[in-house]
């Protein structure tokens, strides 16, 4: 309020609200939504047994059990309900306060009496003065957000791409453009994505019937939940996020053409890269910055080094490091592989061991899959440092090392016990495998 920015934004309260006097309180300290989790899912049947991590909801709340599911009683009228009940117990306190509407509640801190409260003995050394300071503001100055904040998206370079790639989305012909894009170019092709999976649903358009080439430095989450049937390649670096959400297409980063800097020794891209990717493919001619591939749960990938916590909660899909990485990776991992090419013998100072395994690359499938995947790499980005990896290939693979999940290693065996069986593996089976540990 002080500096004149209240009426652009809105402002949540969230955490343990319960009841109608919560929401009224809440509103009175400025508060225009208010986030409910706790209290509409007892109401819908959860009995706070703490073992949603277990697969063993005694009520089928959390659960991917059948027989479990089963017992699950819940309904949306009970929902519906509870908050007529809160809207209803709102309107009794706010007739109290002398309120007609929500929108007047909204800031009123002067309405707050917290004298009785802050007399308790419980309270006794706590300041709540700068909870309730109400700033000296020209009178009417507005406590709740009254103007519509524009996103820009009538400017959006996503508005263009999507008029010049008429024939793909409308009759699957194939397109290709070449643009130029600044950091001031946020999301690019997350709109045009989105015209694409409107049409053609999770299917996306045949590979490469979009094919976008970029020259210059991507703002953030650029190629963010791009589907299949779109390339992207950008001659140049990004900000971060990109790829977050990848659901099936291809982002291509590498230096522009005329860099005189060694590629694998240098920040290409930001952080949280390919966060929540579902499927596609990623290469990356260059070093990410922290927390490449966190919850990557489908796409595989190529990266010349990473920073701190590469492929955090990850889930699923490939990763493949050519360089080095830092501290923490695989923190929480129980999905997935990675695959480190570790030349100074130092990875597993920098791993963390506590969810996966570390283990030679020897297995054909796997050496097969790395040497696919570090070729495209090579054909897609022009990598100087994978074509050494690859000219020099039986001494490189001695130095991989296969970051593999513990839980994930037992499903992948109990399924290969079924299938040797000529049987598929049950639910309960699947399951058990990756609940041993």
């Amino acid at each position: 309020m002080l500096n004149k920015l209240r009426d652009r934004i809105v402002v949540q309260v969230d955490g343990q609200l319960k009841t109608g006097r919560d929401v009224v309180i809440a509103a009175l300290l400025g508060a225009e939504e208010y986030g409910f989790a706790t209290a509409p899912l007892v109401v819908s049947g959860c009995i706070m047994m703490r073992v949603c991590h277990l697969n063993t909801c005694p009520v089928g709340v959390a659960t991917q059990d059948p027989e479990l599911r089963k017992k699950f009683t819940g309904k949306p009228e009970f929902v519906e309900n509870f908050f007529r009940f809160i809207a209803g117990e709102v309107r009794e306190y706010m007739a109290a306060l002398g309120f007609r509407t929500m929108e007047e509640m909204i800031g009123r801190v002067d309405r707050l009496d917290s004298r009785k409260a802050v007399d308790h003995w419980k309270a006794k050394g706590l300041d709540y003065s700068n909870i309730l300071y109400q700033p000296a503001v020209e009178p009417g100055a507005p406590r709740r957000r009254t103007v519509a904040q524009d996103h820009g998206l009538a400017n959006a370079l996503d508005n263009q791409i999507i008029a010049e790639c008429g024939p793909a989305l409308e009759h699957k012909t194939p397109v290709s453009l070449s643009l130029p894009i600044r950091n001031v170019n946020r999301t690019v092709g997350t709109m045009l994505g989105y015209n694409v999976t409107r049409r053609y649903g999770g299917e996306g358009l045949p590979d490469d019937t979009i094919q976008l080439r970029f020259t210059g430095s991507a703002g953030q989450s650029f190629g963010a939940f791009v589907p299949r049937g779109i390339s992207m390649t950008l001659e140049g670096d990004s900000n971060d996020y990109i790829a977050k959400g990848l659901s099936g297409g291809r982002i291509v980063v590498f230096p522009p053409a005329k860099s005189t800097f060694v590629a694998e020794e240098n920040i290409i891209i930001g952080n949280v890269a390919l966060y929540g990717a579902t499927s596609g493919e990623a290469y990356f001619r260059g070093v990410a910055g922290e927390r490449f591939a966190v919850r990557n749960s489908g796409a595989h990938t190529v990266i010349e080094g990473v920073g701190d916590h590469a492929c955090e909660y990850m889930t699923g899909g490939r990763v493949v490091v050519l360089g080095r990485t830092g501290r923490n990776f695989a923190a929480g991992m129980s999905g997935g592989i990675a695959y480190v090419l570790d030349a100074a013998g130092t990875f597993a100072k920098r791993c963390n061991r506590q969810m996966v395994e570390l283990e030679p690359l020897e297995q054909p499938d796997d050496i097969e899959l790395v040497r696919s995947l570090i070729t495209k790499h090579v054909q897609y980005t022009g990598s100087e440092f994978g074509m050494r990896v690859l000219a020099n290939w039986d001494d490189s693979i001695k130095r991989f090392v296969k970051v593999m999940p513990r839980d994930f290693k037992r499903v992948l065996e109990a399924e290969r016990r079924a299938a040797a069986a000529g049987r598929d593996a049950s639910f309960l089976e699947l399951v058990g495998a990756g609940a041993n540990g």
